[in-house]
């Protein structure tokens, strides 16, 4: 199992492709989100591919549905053998009880994580949806109903990770989307951060695709960023260990 900290994410509708630029990159320098997008188009069959081929899988579909019909989703997930999975905390606490005990007694116990906020959610986007108490108490809200189920952390923007941390400590993991090294463009994310600030802040993984997949070299991109992350890591005291199960 990789030890990385950086979960490439494959947005690609074309497995052919997604699988190519992948191969570009050692599963030991990285892990692999699989989303919505590329899930529809190649189903399960590439996920296994993918770990086949030695990547630790996030598969990243947000389930979100009655508490039964989740449970059996998350159960199949499992069975594919992924090292992370999620579903949408504003499915509310039964349904994330539910989703705890289905991985709690599958042979094989994937990460369970929760989506608070996504981070291309502003706080006057949560105020047209009839939350206004701003996004990083409704971030803090979900994360303590998901520490509360039994899950073993978050999907947060950076911006929430210290917040976060102090309230739930350090052993619960925190997977922040929406990373962009010095430089880069922000494309659809709101709310942003470089990886080294991320990792300082105490995220324990962050999620980058464009940055990396889109770059001239992906390996070179790829490696920056784990130079950036060592760099921050080495001067941290102590060192902080990833939150969650490895």
């Amino acid at each position: 199992m990789s030890k990385s900290r950086i979960i490439v994410s494959l947005d690609y509708s074309d497995p052919d492709l997604a699988y190519r630029q992948l191969r570009r990159l050692p599963p030991d320098h990285c892990r692999v989100k699989v989303g919505k997008e590329l899930f529809t188009s190649a189903g399960p069959a590439l996920v296994r591919k993918i770990i086949g081929a030695g990547y630790d899988v996030f598969l990243d579909l947000k389930f979100h549905d009655i508490p039964n019909t989740v449970a059996r989703a998350c159960e199949a997930a499992a069975a594919l053998g992924v090292w992370m999975l999620n579903v949408h905390v504003a499915g509310g606490r039964e349904m994330l009880r539910y989703a705890r005990k289905a991985i709690d007694e599958a042979p094989h116990k994937p990460l369970l994580i929760g989506v608070t906020v996504l981070t291309s959610i502003t706080a006057e986007d949560l105020k047209e949806t009839g939350v206004r108490a701003g996004t990083d108490t409704q971030v803090l809200r979900l994360t303590r109903l998901c520490r509360e189920a039994g899950l073993d952390g978050v999907v947060c923007s950076a911006h929430e990770v210290s917040v976060i941390r102090r309230a739930v400590g350090a052993d619960f993991c925190l997977v922040t989307p929406g990373i962009r090294p010095a430089g880069t463009a922000a494309n659809d994310q709101k709310r942003t951060m470089t990886p080294g600030a991320a990792i300082a802040a105490g995220s324990d993984y962050l999620v980058i695709g464009r940055p990396i997949l889109q770059a001239p070299d992906p390996l070179e991109a790829l490696l920056a960023i784990e130079q950036e992350i060592a760099m921050v890591r080495r001067r941290a005291a102590p060192s902080r260990p990833a939150g969650g199960r490895r």
